[in-house]
């Protein structure tokens, strides 16, 4: 996919999730890499609400390049968090981080864990890293490469009192993924609320369904397509 494409998809993911009521005020930050490396990416500019961006807007930075990153234009903890994840994971070439209600909620339980009680949330058995020492705004080289240490070999990372952070190899199917994680927790976070037990399913039921997760990567760039037309026919801005 070229430069030109990556933008706009970016762009879009930006808008969608704005329509949803997944952003935070003027705060957080999607990345998607144009290098084969990883290290050259694509960064939305500091403080311009996720609703009002165009392809055109985002900023393209180098991880090698911390100059790339010191014009005002990019906030700190971009350049910490997204920075560092591009640098050490090259195989993640996308990384969104939000601070949707639903995750961040079951982010500042004792155990944040999310549970396989039904198919969404069996999407992530065993798939999810979980952070557990936050520590203030992650605004260091340090902090952003510990976070990038707890991922390990995997994409999605549950930030204990803080958020969410979905990486991929896709723009399409992450924003699925976000999309679908927060679901997930709506759905954990209701059936908490009803203060009877939970009907755990079993691990290998629930790995079985993690499993024909994977399989269907058509899916999620099918949901992302038709998210991308519809917001195309409303507000065909977001691609300028």
């Amino acid at each position: 996919m070229d430069e030109k494409q990556i933008r706009i998809d970016l762009a879009a993911c930006f808008r969608l999730f704005a329509k949803m009521g997944m952003h935070e005020a003027v705060a957080n930050h999607f990345s998607a890499a144009v290098s084969e490396d990883g290290r050259k990416f694509l960064l939305n500019p500091k403080w311009k609400h996720f609703s009002r961006i165009k392809a055109s807007d985002l900023i393209l930075v180098d991880a090698d390049d911390v100059s790339s990153f010191n014009r005002g234009e990019i906030d700190p903890t971009a350049w910490a968090i997204h920075g560092q994840i591009h640098r050490l994971r090259p195989d993640v070439r996308v990384v969104l981080h939000l601070h949707p209600i639903f995750s961040t909620a079951i982010s500042c339980l004792n155990h944040p864990e999310i549970i396989p009680i039904d198919q969404n949330t069996a999407r992530y058995f065993n798939r999810v890293a979980y952070d557990s020492q936050y520590g203030g705004m992650a605004d260091s080289k340090a902090e952003g490469q510990r976070l990038a240490n707890i991922l390990q070999d995997k994409k999605r990372l549950m930030m204990g009192n803080h958020g969410i952070l979905i990486g991929s190899h896709s723009i399409g199917v992450a924003f699925d993924d976000m999309y679908t994680i927060e679901r997930a927790c709506q759905i954990l976070t209701t059936a908490y609320s009803t203060g009877q037990t939970l009907k755990t399913l079993d691990d290998d039921v629930a790995e079985k369904t993690a499993q024909d997760w994977e399989k269907i990567e058509n899916f999620s760039e099918a949901h992302f397509t038709e998210m991308k037309c519809l917001l195309a026919e409303e507000d065909p801005s977001f691609m300028d």
